[in-house]
């Protein structure tokens, strides 16, 4: 079972590094699946809680927060885009995949929901997975690990030496 988790302490950066890290990837001809946040996406909230993710390979792209209005603080995920982007997911299949990636552990994955079984099911397959974990999901997702996943520094040359080497 091959798991790596990035974290990083600069807002904003996880997502961006996966994001260009997928892209890369594949232009090299690596078959990913999972997802990763859609860069071009102009949110509205600069705390990061207002996101499109792009499904891989190849979309489609899905907003999986939702307006609670202004002054909200509450928090925005959009459960049913979350369940279609995990459908999405898995309706791609994962035949001939070379890595699973997952823009963020996040509050569904630690309560054992959202992408925690697709998870299961590409590290069954001995497809690599690459998650983005923040800070208050750390706990969580190392339980989830089972102590198996090397913690990779955010930057992208430690990100394509993981992925790419054997």
């Amino acid at each position: 079972m091959k798991i790596a988790s990035i974290s990083s302490q600069k807002q904003g950066e996880t997502d961006r590094l996966l994001a260009e890290l997928a892209t890369d990837l594949q232009s090299s001809g690596l078959k990913l699946r999972g997802i990763v946040k859609d860069l071009s996406y102009a949110a509205l909230h600069q705390n990061g809680c207002d996101m499109s993710v792009r499904v891989l390979p190849e979309g489609p792209i899905i907003k999986i927060t939702q307006n609670l209005g202004q002054g909200s603080d509450a928090c925005r995920l959009d459960p049913a885009a979350l369940v279609q982007a995990v459908a999405q997911v898995e309706q791609g299949g994962f035949d001939d995949v070379d890595l699973f990636i997952l823009n963020k552990f996040g509050p569904e994955e630690a309560a054992g929901r959202g992408f925690r079984a697709v998870m299961g099911t590409a590290l069954e397959r001995d497809i690599p997975v690459l998650v983005g974990v923040s800070p208050a999901n750390r706990q969580a997702f190392q339980t989830f690990a089972g102590g198996l996943s090397k913690e990779l520094p955010d930057n992208r040359e430690a990100l394509w030496r993981w992925c790419t080497k054997p």
